[in-house]
C-alpha cells in the first residue's frame, strides 16, 4: 500500500469489536501502558498489585476518551481527507453516539481510577484529561501539534511517578520531585518526532485546508530534519536517564536499543516508507520500558 493511502485508524474488515478497536487505536494504550510503569518505578516510591491495576485502568480510560474524541473532532477534516476516508466514524462502522459514550466511559473509568489511587493522581487528573482532549485542536491553531501529542504521551510517564508517589509523599513539591522529567522529555520528543513524521502523508491536504503542522510549514525535507534532531535529542535523554536514574546493564541495554529503533526509522523515512518507519515505535515503549523494569525489581 502507498504511504500516502496508508491509515492506521482504517476499518478493514466487518464486525462492529473490530470498528470499535480500530476507533481507540486499542494498541495506542498497550504502547503507552509500560511507561506508566516506569514512571512508577523511576519515582523510588513503592506500589502495590492494587495500583498497578489502577494504573493500567487509568492509562485505558484516558487513552479511550481521548482517541474517541480525536475522532469526534477531525471528524469534518477525515471526511474530505482521501486517506481517512476509512476511519469508523466517517464510514458509519461507529455511530457518533457511540463515539460519545467512549469518551464519557473512559473519562468516567480515568478519574475514578486516579481517584482510587491518591489524592495527588486525583488532583491532576483534570489536568492530563485537558491535554489530550484538546489535542485535535492545536493543528487548527498552530505548526506543532506534535509536540502536544508528545506531551500527552510524556504525561503518562508523569502519571506513574504521581500514582507510585502520591500515597506516601507528604506535599506537593515531593510528588514533584519523584517525577522523572527526563524520560518525560525523552518520551514527548520521541512522540514528536514520529509524528512529524506520520504528518507528511497529511502535507499538501494540511496546506490546502490551513491546518498546522511541521510537514506544511517546512516541507518534506525540512520535516524530516526537524523529526531526526527531535530523535537525536530523545535518544541522548533516554541514554542520559541511565546515570541520573541509576539504572543497571539491563537499562543500558534497553536505552541503547531504543536509540537504534530512533535511528533505523529515518532512513526509511527519507525513502518515502512511511508506514514502515511509523511501526517501528510500536515496540519501542516495550523495550525501553522492560530494561528499567528488570533493574528497578530485581
Amino acid at each position: 500500500m502507498a504511504s500516502s493511502s496508508w491509515d492506521a485508524g482504517r476499518v478493514r474488515r466487518q464486525g462492529r469489536i473490530h470498528a470499535l478497536a480500530r476507533l481507540v487505536r486499542i494498541e495506542h494504550t498497550l504502547f503507552s501502558l509500560p511507561f506508566a510503569y516506569a514512571g512508577a518505578l523511576l519515582s523510588g516510591y513503592s506500589f502495590t498489585l492494587r495500583d498497578a491495576v489502577l494504573m493500567a485502568l487509568a492509562v485505558l480510560g484516558l487513552r479511550t476518551a481521548g482517541m474517541a474524541y480525536n475522532n469526534i473532532a477531525d471528524l469534518d477534516i477525515d471526511r474530505v481527507n482521501p486517506r481517512t476516508r476509512g476511519r469508523p466514524l466517517v464510514t458509519g462502522a461507529v455511530s457518533m453516539r457511540e463515539a460519545w459514550a467512549l469518551v464519557a466511559a473512559g473519562t468516567i473509568l480515568f478519574i475514578a481510577s486516579a481517584a482510587m489511587l491518591n489524592i495527588y493522581a486525583l488532583a491532576f487528573s483534570p489536568l492530563l484529561l485537558a491535554l489530550t482532549l484538546t489535542y485535535p485542536h492545536a493543528k487548527r491553531i498552530h505548526s506543532i501539534p506534535h509536540i502536544h501529542l508528545g506531551l500527552v504521551l510524556g504525561s503518562v510517564i508523569f502519571g506513574g511517578a504521581v500514582a507510585a508517589s502520591g500515597d506516601e509523599a507528604r506535599s506537593l513539591g515531593e510528588v514533584l520531585d519523584s517525577v522523572p522529567w527526563l524520560y518525560v522529555a525523552a518520551v514527548a520528543l520521541w512522540v514528536a518526532g514520529f509524528d512529524t513524521i506520520y504528518s507528511i502523508m497529511d502535507m499538501d491536504f494540511d496546506k490546502r485546508h490551513g491546518l498546522g503542522s511541521l510537514p506544511a510549514r517546512l516541507g518534506r525535507k525540512g520535516a524530516l530534519l526537524a523529526a531526526g534532531l527531535m530523535h537525536m535529542l530523545s535518544a541522548a535523554l533516554f541514554l542520559a536517564g541511565v546515570r541520573v536514574y541509576g539504572l543497571g546493564p539491563a537499562g543500558a541495554a534497553s536505552m541503547a536499543v531504543g536509540a537504534i529503533l530512533l535511528g533505523v526509522q529515518h532512513p526509511l523515512a527519507w525513502r518515502g516508507r512511511i508506514p514502515q518507519a511509523f511501526n517501528i515505535n510500536l515496540v519501542l515503549p516495550l523495550i525501553v520500558s522492560l530494561g528499567i523494569i528488570v533493574d528497578k525489581m530485581i
